[in-house]
């Protein structure tokens, strides 16, 4: 049961220990006093100068109409007056690459499944008139660390922050649905979001972004790929990718084949959520190999390591920024 709350939280939940920080908040380690399983408590702070109510009512918006097992519960909103406290269900196996790279085994019988439960989760969303708009690997989360815990393998849709709700729902494009904003993660956005065409995009962009988490599941690396943005979107626009010997070699022409059709620059004949499903290489998932990835795992490795030391100094470059702004203000 979802509720909406101006009370004070800590009446309710005992607040503890930081599990991660954002540009305006920080989520934090919850327990509820009438007992239960421990939660994830977003702290919004709202007199941060980043902080963007009409934004973070469209997200909470959105969450409160998200009801499935692959997709992170949002459970009550605390509204105080300097601060917003935001309830969900808490996870704690980690983003997607690092548990691969934990396991130190992954095969296309694992990549299947799990695309299975990504796609099953994002149709359900599209049914209810949702566009995710960011669907990245950080964005998909395990939901335990314990491999004991039956939820160990369970994957989780998370962050609905770009997220948009269609007029008409029912996860196809039209007039009335579509969308304009340029938003995304660069290698990972669709090309018409890109194009930025007057007539927008639909829930299809969804579906590119599977495309590429599933072609870097089998390879270790993105399709994309370049320093400069603007020569990234170019590639992207043209849809200009290739399969490299000998990372591919091993790779079956099923799973070959489901990239091919995600990864079709026109939306409309870009493969669906429905073809995803009825697709053979994911019908046929039992059957797959079970033979390890092993160039995957080791490029994964240098992909993933790469990504998180360029966010470390665009957050240095972004903090010097700060304090040269504060200087000059005087501050």
């Amino acid at each position: 049961m979802f509720s909406f709350l101006a009370t004070g939280i800590k009446k309710y939940y005992d607040i503890g220990e930081t599990l991660g920080k954002g540009s305006f908040a920080v989520v934090k380690k919850g327990t509820s006093k009438e007992g239960g399983p421990p939660v994830a408590i977003k702290i919004v702070d709202k007199k941060d100068a980043q902080f963007d109510e009409a934004s973070l009512e469209q997200e909470i918006m959105i969450m409160k109409k998200v009801s499935h097992p692959n997709c992170i519960k949002m459970y009550e909103v605390f509204d105080e007056k300097l601060k917003m406290y935001i309830v969900l269900e808490l996870v704690t196996g980690g983003e997607l690459f690092d548990r691969i790279i934990t396991k130190g085994h992954y095969s296309e019988k694992d990549a299947a499944h799990l695309i299975a439960e990504v796609v099953g989760a994002v149709g359900y969303l599209h049914e209810v008139g949702i566009v995710h708009r960011d669907l990245k690997p950080e964005n998909l989360l395990y939901s335990s660390d314990d491999e004991s815990n039956p939820n160990y393998e369970v994957i989780k849709v998370a962050d609905f922050g770009l997220a948009k709700v269609l007029s008409g729902g029912g996860g196809s494009s039209g007039a009335d649905d579509s969308m304009t904003t340029t938003c995304g993660t660069p290698g990972y956005v669709a090309p018409e979001v890109l194009e930025q065409n007057p007539g927008g995009y639909g829930p299809e962009v969804d579906c590119w972004s599977i495309g590429v988490i599933l072609y870097i599941l089998l390879c270790g690396f993105p399709p994309f790929y370049d320093e400069s943005n603007a020569v990234l979107f170019q590639l992207i626009k043209k849809g200009q990718y290739t399969m490299p010997s000998p990372y591919w070699d091993d790779v079956s022409e099923g799973a070959k084949d489901l990239v091919k059709q995600l990864l079709t620059v026109d939306p409309k004949k870009r493969a669906t959520i429905k073809n995803v499903l009825a697709h053979p290489w994911i019908v046929s998932k039992e059957q797959n190999s079970a033979a390890a990835l092993a160039m995957q795992q080791e490029q994964l490795k240098k992909y993933v390591a790469r990504g998180r030391f360029k966010k470390a100094i665009n957050t240095v470059v972004a903090v010097n920024k700060m304090k040269l702004l504060g200087k000059a203000l005087g501050k």
